[in-house]
C-alpha cells in the first residue's frame, strides 16, 4: 500500500470514528435530556406559573370542581397496580345517559387541567371523572421516580374504567391532553377492559415518543436528529426499566372505530402537529378535528368558540 492510500484509510478511519462518536454523544445527551425531563418534580416545577391562574379553563389553575366551577362532586378512591388513588367524579345532570368521561391529563399535569373539558362535559349532562396516576399528588409514586409515556400508567387508567363500570357505567369517554393520549392509547392497546369505549377525546396529543423526541432534538440543533433518537431510544432500552421505543399508539388511535376529536396547534413546540396528521391520514371512523396556530394546549385559549363548537358536535356523535 502506498503513503498516499495509506494516508487516505487513515483520514477515513477517523472520519468515521468521528461520526460514530458524534452519534454516540448526541445521543447519551438527547437521553440525559428526555430522562431528566420525565423525571418526577423537575418538570412540574419549571412549569409552575410564579402566580397561580385565577380563570379554572386556563393551564395552571388549582383548585376543586366547586371552587373552580361551582359543580358538587365527590372524592373518590380507585385500586390501582400500586395502590389506591385520587379522582375527582362529577355527576352530569342527564340521569339517563349510560355514558361517563374519564379525564387523563399530561406528564407533570394534574386533574384540574380538565376544567376546560369538564365544563363542555357537564353542560351536556355527561358525568365526568378526574383521575389522578401513579406520580400524581394524591397517588402513588412509581419505584423508578419517571413518567413512562403511557406505557404503566396505562394500568392506572384501567382501574379507573372498572371503577366506573362498577357505578354502573356502560360506556366510557375517554379524554386524554399531551401524554394523557399516550395513556389513552397504550389502553387500547393493552387493557382487556378496552371494550365498550364510547369516545376518544385528544388535545394535543403525545402519540409517539419518538417522533417528538426528533423533533425536540432537531429544535436544539441536533444535526441528523432521527439517527440520534434511534441511539438515544437504544440508550433507554438498555437502561430499562420501560422500552420507550414502544411509546408510539398513533395504530391504536387510528383504528379506533368511534368517533374521534383531535385538537392540535400548528404552533405547538412540544408535540408537533404531524403526529395529528399521521394519524387523520390513517382514520377510517369519524373524526372531529380542530387545528388552530397555537402552541402546546393552548387550542382552546386561541378560540374557545371554535373549540366548543367541534368539541359539541363529537359529543353529538356519541349518541
Amino acid at each position: 500500500m502506498s503513503k498516499r492510500m495509506r494516508i487516505g484509510f487513515a483520514l477515513a478511519c477517523l472520519g468515521f470514528g468521528l461520526v460514530i462518536a458524534y452519534f454516540l454523544m448526541a445521543g447519551l445527551m438527547m437521553h440525559r435530556g428526555a430522562s431528566d425531563t420525565l423525571r418526577v418534580g423537575p418538570l412540574t416545577e419549571m412549569l409552575t406559573p410564579e402566580m397561580r391562574p385565577v380563570d379554572p379553563r386556563e393551564l395552571g389553575y388549582r383548585g376543586d370542581p366547586q371552587e373552580a366551577l361551582a359543580l358538587a362532586f365527590e372524592t373518590i378512591s380507585m385500586e390501582g397496580e400500586l395502590g389506591p388513588a385520587e379522582a375527582w367524579y362529577v355527576p352530569g345532570g342527564d340521569d339517563a345517559r349510560d355514558l361517563v368521561a374519564i379525564y387523563v391529563h399530561g406528564v407533570a399535569g394534574a386533574r384540574e387541567d380538565g376544567y376546560r373539558h369538564l365544563a363542555m362535559l357537564n353542560e351536556a349532562g355527561i358525568s365526568t371523572t378526574l383521575i389522578s396516576y401513579r406520580n400524581d399528588e394524591g397517588a402513588p409514586a412509581s419505584s423508578d421516580g419517571h413518567y413512562a409515556f403511557g406505557l404503566t400508567e396505562w394500568r392506572d387508567l384501567e382501574s379507573a374504567v372498572i371503577t366506573m363500570r362498577e357505578r354502573g357505567y356502560e360506556r366510557v369517554l375517554l379524554v386524554g391532553e399531551s401524554m394523557g393520549g399516550a395513556i389513552v392509547g397504550q389502553f387500547l392497546r393493552r387493557s382487556e377492559h378496552a371494550h365498550g369505549i364510547a369516545g376518544i377525546a385528544l388535545d394535543a396529543p403525545a402519540l409517539d415518543f419518538r417522533a417528538i423526541l426528533a423533533f425536540l432534538g432537531g429544535r436544539a440543533g441536533a444535526v441528523f436528529p432521527h439517527q440520534v433518537t434511534e441511539v438515544a431510544l437504544t440508550m433507554f432500552r438498555l437502561q430499562g426499566p420501560v422500552d420507550l421505543s414502544q411509546a408510539d399508539v398513533r395504530a391504536e388511535i387510528a383504528a379506533f372505530d368511534g368517533p374521534l376529536f383531535i385538537a392540535h396547534g400548528d404552533g405547538d413546540n412540544v408535540v408537533p402537529a404531524s403526529i395529528t396528521d399521521s394519524v387523520l391520514s390513517q382514520r377510517q371512523g369519524m373524526s372531529f378535528v380542530l387545528r388552530s396556530d397555537a402552541d402546546h394546549l393552548l387550542s382552546y385559549i386561541e378560540n374557545p368558540q371554535a373549540y366548543a363548537r367541534v368539541f359539541d358536535g363529537f359529543l353529538r356523535a356519541l349518541d
